[in-house]
């Protein structure tokens, strides 16, 4: 039988979030970090217009999609690059940037599929160490080598839900070396309202600042991200994606919704409110969990052992989180944030698992 090539055999598959609960049981997923709500209707609607012309290949230069990020956000056409989520652009990018010998650096916790994407470039992925479960950029100055190609950092950061200020990321960028590649992966950068985007990083030079359609547009099941490149390093990512990688339906959904500006702020708006209640209602339980900027938020229980236990109890009543032990975080899940229902119903859940470990 035909073998795999050695780095790739002893690498593990991406951990996706386990969606089983009990036969008969309702599932309520809280483990993948999905919208509270669906897709604004426009974008419904462009995407069911676009299936009229399925017989034809999409758009490989995503031009009408581009044009409404440009319109949107005030950026070059020429910097935007699109892919089949967020995740097909960072592939992209590791492997153009990174390879054999040379060092991928990140924050202790942080999106796995870095570690995944160094793996697969067969780089070393190196971390970190973050402070009170929040990024610091004097830890990966310091942690910097000759070898490093590329820094990692997703802000707000997921797992943890936590974000550092834009002047530490303008910061970072002026310390690393200028041929080192920073990514700034914003998946989550809609639910900081009043934050303004750091896409004038870019014409620094090495630095890609990430976004995506999944979380605040809730178009996860269309697959669209992008990213403001410099024009060079566009060039040699795009080498490497998929010629015909976002799907006229996509294409069109995404336009739609990043035009509909207003339904994505109240989508966030409605997020921010919901999260901030169940956080007090957490805490209120004893539980700790960091100030979250995101639709998620991680919550940290005595021990592994209590996290464990939880998750068995949520699960047997058909309630899912995250569970973090593959992101060095054993006592904690990751609640995703969705309506009021059934948030209302987590918490109960959370107050009778409590209540039978006492």
């Amino acid at each position: 039988m035909t073998s795999p090539n050695p780095h790739v055999a002893t690498m593990a598959p991406y951990a996706l979030a386990e969606l089983t609960v009990a036969p008969g049981v309702q599932l309520i997923s809280l483990s993948q970090n999905e919208s509270l709500r669906a897709p604004s209707p426009l974008a419904i609607q462009a995407a069911v217009r676009a299936f009229e012309n399925t017989a034809e290949y999409p758009d490989p230069d995503w031009t009408d999609l581009c044009e409404a990020i440009s319109q949107v956000l005030g950026l070059s056409m020429d910097s935007i690059l699109c892919g089949a989520g967020s995740m097909e652009l960072i592939n992209a990018i590791v492997r153009a940037y990174a390879g054999p010998g040379d060092h991928v650096l990140a924050p202790e916790y942080t999106y796995a599929f870095f570690r995944t994407m160094a793996q697969v470039a067969q780089a070393d992925y190196r971390t970190a160490a973050e402070t009170d479960l929040t990024v610091s950029v004097q830890a990966l100055l310091a942690a910097v080598e000759p070898q490093t190609r590329i820094v990692c950092v997703a802000n707000p950061g997921n797992p943890t839900g936590t974000s550092i200020p834009a002047a530490d990321l303008r910061f970072l960028r002026a310390q690393l070396p200028t041929d080192v590649l920073l990514i700034v992966d914003e998946a989550y950068g809609e639910f900081i309202p009043k934050s303004k985007p750091l896409f004038d990083l870019v014409e620094q030079g090495s630095t890609i600042i990430l976004r995506t359609f999944s979380k605040a547009y809730g178009l996860a099941g269309m697959r669209v991200g992008w990213g403001c490149f410099p024009p060079e390093i566009a060039a040699q990512t795009r080498k490497l994606l998929n010629p015909n990688n976002i799907s006229a339906a996509s294409q069109a959904a995404a336009t739609a919704a990043m035009l509909d500006q207003d339904y994505m702020r109240d989508t966030c708006t409605r997020t921010i409110a919901l999260r901030e209640s169940f956080t007090r209602s957490c805490r209120a339980l004893g539980l700790k969990v960091p100030d979250s900027h995101t639709n998620f938020i991680l919550i940290q229980f005595a021990s592994s052992a209590t996290a464990k236990s939880a998750d068995r109890y949520l699960r047997q009543h058909g309630i899912l989180m995250r569970g973090m032990g593959g992101y060095g975080l054993p006592d904690c899940l990751r609640a995703t944030i969705g309506p009021v229902q059934i948030m209302d119903t987590t918490i109960k859940c959370l107050k009778h698992w409590q209540a039978k470990e006492t």
